[in-house]
């Protein structure tokens, strides 16, 4: 197996490659128009924007997993690395909080004001960040805190999100609870049914612990003996997951009475799952054995700078600065208008980044300080997949 920043590239390949789907399902979906929206095109389009935000959890997931056993290995007790990680969790979710108030007041006037709550992704992904804190404080201060127990606990916990999902968004919708406090746990917004157009915990937060658990696997003493064959093993389980899941959803048995494929279902869920495993293995065998190092590289340059190239693109796709007219373009138009956001999105993580490199190489003592800090932010945990459908064109999650 490679060093750690060579494993980090590969992370980084796969946010990169989040960001360009996003990117396509986000373009196609605001700026086509007439019959281009009927087209089988942009059908394959809009089925890419599944995966952006699950393949950005399971990295977050993935990357929590890295900076815990990090933070393990300095010695660091639980409640330390609790403290550490939930406290990078809330930071997180009030970005999130942020990106809401600035949407709101970049519509003013014609956006409800419901909008400040609604369960964005950066919110979903603090709370996951925040609750994996809590698990692996869980289990380290009650247990030996093996790894082993950490992937045991971190894969039930995602099977059990995915398996109360269906009845959370049914018959055990807690309507109890006022609706921006239930909208974290099905998405009910302030509509009074489950929305699929947004990021609630169930089923979402599931990604980010079958990430978690992907990760302790990944640092274990097992994985770093054998190395490459760890990701083989991972696709291979990703096929195998893929397959029983298929069959699963074709038997004639159903475990629930309401049954919804694309939104709510442990089948969709576990496919997903094993598309994302599938992923991560062609991914690292491709920084390793391919091409996906050969001088610069788009993708992993995108994957560095995930969070700020959303948060920019949002405006100059569905935004009041949209760079070309909604719901007006045929193909050919909006595909070089993806191109545009596409090259811009690039030129701004490149600039990014290369005014950070040179803020610390002005200020090594700066770098030095935020060592920790920087390794806590994991290079970017964040991911998002987010088209229009609802009242007034305002952005929504396509799952």
């Amino acid at each position: 197996m490679r060093t750690p920043t060579s494993r980090l590239a590969y992370i980084d390949w796969m946010r990169g490659l989040a960001c360009v789907l996003m990117f396509q399902t986000h373009c196609y979906d605001s700026w086509l128009g007439g019959d281009a929206r009927k087209s089988t095109f942009f059908m394959w389009s809009q089925l890419g924007g599944t995966l952006p935000a699950p393949l950005f959890l399971f990295l977050a997931g993935i990357s929590f997993a890295l900076v815990t056993d990090k933070l393990r290995q300095k010695g660091l007790p639980p409640r330390q690395i609790a403290y550490t990680t939930i406290r990078r969790g809330a930071q997180i979710f009030g970005l999130g909080l942020l990106f809401r108030l600035q949407e709101f007041l970049l519509a003013w006037g014609w956006a409800p004001w419901s909008d400040l709550l609604r369960v964005d992704i950066l919110n979903t992904i603090g709370l996951s960040v925040m609750l994996m804190g809590l698990l692996c404080w869980l289990v380290l201060a009650h247990t030996r805190g093996t790894r082993l127990i950490l992937v045991l606990s971190a894969s039930a916990t995602a099977m059990t999100i995915s398996l109360l999902t269906p009845l959370l968004w049914t018959s055990w919708q807690p309507r109890w609870l006022p609706w921006p406090i239930e909208s974290y746990i099905n998405g009910v917004h302030n509509l009074g049914q489950p929305q699929a157009w947004l990021f609630p915990i169930f089923p979402w937060s599931g990604f980010a612990f079958i990430g978690l658990a992907v990760g302790f696997v990944l640092v274990s003493d097992w994985a770093k003996r054998h190395g490459s064959k760890t990701f083989i093993l991972a696709g291979g389980a990703g096929a195998a997951l893929m397959g029983i899941a298929r069959w699963r959803d074709h038997r004639p048995q159903q475990l629930y009475a309401s049954y919804d494929f694309w939104h709510t279902s442990p089948n969709f869920f576990l496919i997903r799952v094993g598309i994302l495993l599938a992923i991560l293995f062609l991914t690292y065998a491709w920084c390793r054995r391919g091409a996906g190092q050969w001088g610069f590289s788009p993708l992993i340059q995108l994957g560095q700078t995930s969070l700020l190239v959303y948060w920019v693109h949002i405006e100059f796709v569905y935004g009041r600065f949209s760079i070309l007219p909604k719901r007006a373009q045929d193909i050919r138009t909006a595909s070089f208008g993806l191109l545009a956001i596409f090259l811009a999105m690039l030129l701004l993580s490149v600039l990014r980044t290369r005014a950070k490199t040179n803020f610390y190489s002005r200020h090594p003592e700066r770098s030095l300080s935020l060592r920790l800090r920087k390794l806590l932010r994991s290079r970017g945990t964040c991911c998002f997949s987010v088209t229009p459908e609802d009242p007034g064109n305002q952005p929504r999650v396509f799952v």
